[in-house]
């Protein structure tokens, strides 16, 4: 392995950022300031507007890789996708890879990833060194965590672009072996399910055996699983899911005394969900056999599946459909919360008897600031020390995800969303918000770090010209 500073993209990066400043001095004086951007992994509707946005197009490349050191220099805009293919020959990855390929680095932490390796890494922005980002006024503002930006530094995450934009973020990265092992375990309960997380959270270790990957998959109260990881350098066979097979289907059996095993590529591991969006894409029809049969395989990932939802949202080709066969509308429930790991068993048991939507995702995970707490003058209070979404250091959670929908209830817009919200907070947990909010502002204050939030936005945003958190999560602005 070379001891040089890999450059990919430097001279084009500061291209970019150029013309990323010529954009923003374009828009008129007062005015909003948005992106320019055509894609999206955020699964809440925004307001049509024609005014210029910023332009983003020169900030989507790995900058360098750095493979002593183990960090990467990344542009704000850089998807998942580039920055593993970056990475992955000099055997490294991101500390946290999420789940989907278009999503961003930038996206990621501003708002929130999280991966099978959160359980030990905690969340992608806990992986960052240094944040370059383009603030409400026009400036250029490097962040870390000891400099007179700290502040924005732990504040930014979960602030979706409402305290400004990254341009550039150095971030570090840990080796990875070509391989990962998987065991497939069955679980009758949630409660043992649960008990075992807890377990593993804690350990590392699954019946003697080492655990570096952790997520699950809840199909019903009586089956539920633990896809557990190992990384290795051992050569031999592996699974492809890229093609006919599909991964979550191949979790399922009957055997709670024996796990299933299986074997992936580390490449094939990271990207194990997309190419069926995890199981969103029976909803295309792509699951059926005989018309995944002629389903071109670069159709078969995420990127994809946002186009089509792009056209229901669009036209509302799901409820035309379901007013056909004499069928209500569909409430989107698309959502990911976090409960404290304890109450995991009380969320899904409340879920499955009132939301009837199946599979059902889980992802654990803890702060990776367990041992140390950060300075104190960086940060609000340094036992939640990320102020826009206060989870506890050194608790763990479980991370649920639920992606589908119910019959709309009359009369009651957002009425299955709104039960699951007040669930959550009833739990002591919170939820994403990268999909729809029902929250009454009060709340939605008291539960994403108001007075640090508004202390952050009147230093970097002085003139509003960027939308608040609110108005961008709820009212959908």
């Amino acid at each position: 392995m070379t001891s040089a500073r890999l450059e990919y993209g430097t001279a084009a990066f500061d291209r970019g950022v150029k013309r990323l400043l010529t954009s923003y001095r374009a828009i008129p004086d007062g005015a909003g300031v948005r992106l320019a951007k055509k894609t999206s992994n955020l699964f809440r509707k925004r307001a049509e507007t024609s005014a210029p946005g910023l332009d983003v197009s020169g900030l989507q490349r790995v900058i360098s890789v750095d493979p002593v050191t183990r960090t990467a220099q990344v542009a704000g805009m850089t998807t998942y996708e580039d920055l593993v293919a970056a990475t992955l020959p000099y055997g490294l990855a991101p500390k946290v890879v999420p789940q989907l390929k278009t999503i961003t680095l930038g996206g990621a932490v501003t708002g929130l990833g999280i991966e099978s390796t959160s359980f030990r890494n905690g969340l992608p922005h806990e992986s960052v060194r240094e944040m370059e980002i383009l603030s409400a006024t026009g400036d250029l503002v490097v962040a870390r965590p000891d400099n007179e930006h700290a502040d924005l530094f732990y504040g930014f995450p979960n602030s979706y672009g409402t305290l400004g934009y990254s341009v550039r973020l150095e971030i570090d990265l840990e080796p990875v072996p070509p391989y990962v092992e998987l065991r497939h375990v069955r679980f009758r309960s949630i409660e043992d399910l649960q008990a075992a997380m807890i377990t593993i959270v804690d350990s590392h270790d699954y019946r003697g055996e080492r655990v570096d990957y952790l997520d699950g998959v809840v199909f019903a109260r009586d089956e539920c699983y633990l896809v557990l990881g190992r990384q290795t350098d051992e050569p031999g066979p592996v699974s492809d899911y890229t093609d006919d097979q599909i991964f979550y289907r191949s979790i399922q059996h009957d055997d709670v005394d024996e796990p299933k095993r299986d074997r992936l590529t580390i490449s094939d591991y990271l990207w194990r969900w997309d190419t069926d969006w995890f199981w969103c894409s029976r909803a295309f029809g792509a699951q059926n056999p005989r018309i995944r049969r002629f389903w071109p395989k670069r159709y078969l990932r995420s990127s994809f599946y946002w186009k089509l939802i792009g056209y229901d949202h669009r036209w509302n080709i799901g409820d035309k459909l379901n007013a056909r066969k004499g069928e209500p509308p569909s409430e989107r429930v698309v959502q990911d919360i976090e409960v404290p790991i304890e109450r995991t068993a009380d969320f899904i048991n409340w879920f499955l008897d009132e939301i009837p939507i199946e599979p059902v995702w889980l992802c654990p995970l803890k702060l990776a600031f367990d041992d140390e707490a950060p300075a104190a003058e960086a940060v609000t209070d340094p036992d939640q020390p990320w102020s826009l979404y206060p989870l506890q250091r050194g608790h763990a959670y479980t991370n649920v995800g639920f992606w589908s929908g119910v019959p709309v209830t009359p009369g009651e817009p957002g009425y299955a969303n709104r039960r699951i919200e007040l669930k959550v907070s009833e739990l002591g947990g919170h939820k994403s918000l990268y999909s729809e909010s029902f929250y009454p502002e009060e709340e939605f204050d008291r539960l994403y770090g108001s007075t640090a939030y508004r202390t952050l936005k009147d230093k970097y945003d002085p003139r509003a010209r960027l939308l608040s958190l609110y108005e961008k999560a709820v009212k959908r602005a």
